[in-house]
Parts: structure tokens; sequence; C-alpha cells
């Protein structure tokens, strides 16, 4: 098919390989514009538009698709099927009715969970047991069209660094079971029961509240990691904590956020929690003993 591919960070990358390694002409990959990123603050082209340009790719970096003159350029492409994998900018329905076939999205929920921005975060935060992939007929709705194949995996303690890599290569394997046969596949609309909604992170978020009870702190850790990642501050420093697991202390009653013994096992509202992997600022990841070794927290310390 001739395709347009429309996504931006690295969970859309592989989605965007699956395509070409397929067979299929990608005319055009349409990515958020370059942002400063990095400590030099140094102007970056998104991992798509990286990627792409090294397949040879025409990109294009529009700050909106709502003018006419954009949506203009985008038909006169000529696309059987656009294809979007976490673009991040609104496609009005101009751009959704140009293509013969549409617009098909690469969304990392069960859909009608978690609809929008951060699914894989919140299914996470949310404590459920399983997570997946739909591979949606775009409409004008926020992830409301309806859904042409699925798949599905266990969250089973999984960061959501570890489940985007998952999720993301389980869906280019999706999309290009879809677009190898899109007429067996037909497109069955989502269920009115059980929409809920991802909004997207605030990087508050990511401060550990330890009145909480151990287990949501955890699933708190592997949410926001690797970003924005869930830390905690002791001396005016900023500590991120990568992985930890849960603890048999009872930690209620000890007062939440109690170092509780030489292990930096932490007491939370109801149970507790001792940190795996953890990391300061400017430094790299270490482990709890690694990272004692330097930076000691006697028991009795009370963490912000």
């Amino acid at each position: 098919m001739r395709i347009v591919f429309m996504g931006t960070p690295d969970f859309s990358v592989p989605v965007l390989q699956a395509l070409v390694d397929s067979g299929h002409d990608v005319v055009a990959a349409y990515s958020q514009p370059p942002r400063r990123a990095g400590r030099g603050k140094a102007v970056r082209p998104s991992p798509v538009h990286a990627h792409a340009e090294a397949l040879g790719i025409p990109v294009r970096t529009p700050l909106t698709l709502r003018d006419a003159e954009a949506q203009g350029e985008f038909a006169a492409l000529g696309a059987d099927v656009a294809v979007v994998a976490a673009y991040g900018l609104i496609l009005p329905r101009a751009v959704l009715e140009a293509p013969r076939l549409g617009c098909l999205n690469v969304h990392a929920s069960l859909l009608p969970r978690w609809r929008g921005a951060a699914p894989i975060q919140r299914a996470i935060l949310a404590g459920d047991a399983e997570t997946g992939v739909c591979i949606m007929q775009m409409e004008a709705g926020l992830d409301t069209g309806p859904v042409r194949l699925t798949g599905r995996t266990p969250i089973d303690g999984k960061s959501a660094g570890v489940l985007t890599e998952e999720l993301s290569a389980m869906g280019a394997r999706l999309m290009v079971e879809v677009l190898g046969d899109i007429g067996a596949h037909p497109a069955v609309a989502q269920p009115e029961d059980g929409v809920t909604y991802a909004a997207k992170i605030d990087k508050a978020e990511a401060l550990i509240d330890w009145s909480r009870p151990a287990v949501d702190v955890e699933r708190g850790i592997r949410a926001f990691n690797p970003v924005p990642g869930a830390f905690f501050e002791i001396q005016g420093e900023r500590v991120r904590v990568l992985a930890a697991e849960l603890d048999r202390h009872p930690g209620g009653g000890r007062g939440e956020g109690t170092v509780l013994d030489d292990s930096l096992t932490i007491a939370c509202g109801d149970g507790a929690i001792r940190p795996l992997l953890l990391q300061r600022a400017g430094r790299g990841v270490m482990t709890s003993a690694e990272f004692l070794r330097g930076f000691p927290i006697p028991p009795g310390t009370i963490l912000a």
C-alpha cells in the first residue's frame, strides 16, 4: 500500500520499520517538530524524524494540521492509508478522510479502557492485570473509533519502559497483519461500557507519597520508569527510584516515609517498600547497596 506514517516517540519507530520491511511504500512521515532536549538543550529531531530520514523517507513536521494548506499537502500525497502511532497532533476530519482507507491508529490499551494520552502508565497505576494494543480505525472522537484487531499481554510487574517496548513490537505486528488483508479485519465498534481516560502524566505525580499504601507506591515507581521517574527528596537532593519491591514490614504506624532498616526499607501508609535501583542527579543508576555506600541513610530517617 501507499502509506503516510504519523508518529513521534521511540514507541512509533518499530511500527514505521515494520511497514518498510513488509514492502509497503511509505511516501512520507509526519512527526512533531524538532525540540530542545538534553543537557545542552540542543534542537533534536524526534526518534521517528531521525529514523525516517535514515530510511530515505521525506519528513514533514507541521505545527498544526488544521489549516487548509497543510490539509491540501497531506491529501496531495494520494495515500491508500495513514498509519498513526503516538503522533501527538489532533487529526481534523479533512485529514482523517483524505486517504482512501482512512487512518489506522496503534493504541496501547484495551479499548475502551484508557483512551487518551498515557494508557500504559495509567494501566500500571490502576493495578490492571493486563493491557494490550488495539488497531483502531480513527474518527473525530478521542480514541472512540472501531477496532480492527486486538492483542493482549499481562502486566505482571513490568515497568512502563518494558511495556512500551513490548506493546510497540506488538502494535507493529498487528498493523502489518491488518494491512496485509484489511477486509479480513472488519472494524468493530467499541463497547459503551468500561470507558476510562488516561490523562497525561503530570511531573508532580512522580513525587512519591509515602502516605499511600505500599502497593500503590510500587506501582507508581514502575509506571514512571523511565520517565518522569518516581523520586523522593533528602538533604536538598532529588533521588529517583527506578525499581522497588514490596516488603513484609508492617510499615503503617511506624511513620510514613520512615527508613526502617539498613537496607533502606521505607514505611508507607500501609506496608513498606524496599528500593532496588536508585539514581542521584547527574549519576548513573545504582543498586540500593551501591547507593547507600555513597549516601548513607540511617534507620529512623524520615524521607520527604
